[in-house]
């Protein structure tokens, strides 16, 4: 089939599942949005928008809001999954039965499973099987200026390169361009790890740290992103690209990231609670802290400020004495393993 005829679900309607569909409608394919609460599909095809989440942001007429999942994915051959990655696993069990034959899945879920320590095409792999075509998105992609059109890159990567070309032609557009990549392991983790890093950015800021502090934190992260994903099986250049270093510098640096204001919350003294009630949406990094600690504990990776954030978020460590802490480490080469 042409992949312009092609039918495309988006599975979950927030932020950025409600982007990504008005994206692949903007390039002319038909795309089904589909959400969770029951009564929400009818209110985002009578307003065009959605209000809620990205008010503002109009619906393309390629775009239509469903709310039987049963017909959304019985019309579509290509299916994004795009939910917290607390909710994955439960909502690949529920589409798996409904799924076509040629189905083909993708997901923008970023974050290792909190229970398992695995990461999306892990869970993906062991609820739809391995031969399932598969891909993940992931990149520099704040959802309010993907709804607006602003100019924006990402990565599509996948198991097959033939699939991951089609899916970034289906999302690349006029002001939208999407690159390929066959590093999934690679671009789950640095979808993961940057959520941990941009609430000490957060942290580091809102303490006045400055830009020496904030800049040191980001490249320190980003060593630390890549140990972690060298351990687990990924190709280190992923990680100077878009789903890393430029994922993580746009996560630390604007106000947008949901991460980076939980960490200017708890600077200015508020609970992890209170800041989330403020929020008013999953803050991915707090849950990604608790699984990022334990894999890198059991594959015997030295995360050093990823340990720090770990100890603020779920020990009530001090983020003053936290700093000092990382400050009077050993000295090493900076190259050195340990970091």
């Amino acid at each position: 089939m042409n992949a312009q005829a092609e039918t495309i679900a988006v599975v979950g309607a927030g932020s950025w599942g409600t982007a990504l569909a008005i994206q692949f409608a903007r390039t002319g394919r038909r795309t089904l949005l589909w959400g969770r609460e029951e009564d929400e599909p009818e209110k985002l095809q009578s307003s065009r928008e959605n209000a809620r989440y990205l008010p503002g942001a109009r619906f393309p007429d390629a775009l239509r809001a469903e709310g039987d999942l049963a017909r959304v994915l019985e019309e579509a051959p290509l299916v994004v999954v795009a939910v917290p990655s607390h909710a994955f696993r439960a909502v690949l069990r529920q589409i798996k039965p409904l799924l076509r034959p040629d189905a083909r899945l993708a997901w923008a879920t970023k974050g290792f499973e909190l229970e398992t320590g695995k990461l999306p095409h892990q869970v993906a792999g062991e609820i739809l099987g391995e031969g399932t075509a598969m891909a993940v998105l992931s990149g520099p992609t704040f959802a309010r200026e993907v709804g607006q059109g602003l100019p924006t890159a990402m990565t599509v990567a996948a198991n097959d390169p033939e699939y991951a070309r089609q899916l970034a032609e289906s999302l690349s557009g006029e002001n939208f361009r999407a690159y390929t990549s066959s590093d999934i392991v690679g671009v789950e983790v640095g979808g993961a790890v940057k959520n941990v890093l941009a609430i000490g950015a957060g942290i580091s800021d809102g303490l006045g740290f400055g830009a020496n502090t904030r800049v040191a934190l980001i490249t320190r992260g980003l060593v630390e992103m890549t140990r972690l994903g060298v351990a687990l099986g990924a190709q280190p250049a992923t990680f100077m690209g878009l789903a890393g270093m430029g994922d993580l510098v746009l996560t630390c640096t604007d106000d947008q990231s949901r991460n980076r204001r939980m960490g200017l919350a708890l600077a200015a003294g508020k609970t992890v609670e209170q800041a989330q009630q403020e929020i008013k949406q999953v803050v991915e990094g707090v849950l990604a802290a608790r699984a990022v600690h334990r894999v890198a504990g059991d594959a015997g990776v030295e995360m050093p400020i990823c340990e720090q954030l770990y100890r603020i978020l779920y020990e009530g460590a001090d983020p003053q004495v936290a700093v000092v802490a990382l400050m009077k480490r050993e000295l090493k080469s900076e190259f050195s393993p340990g970091g």
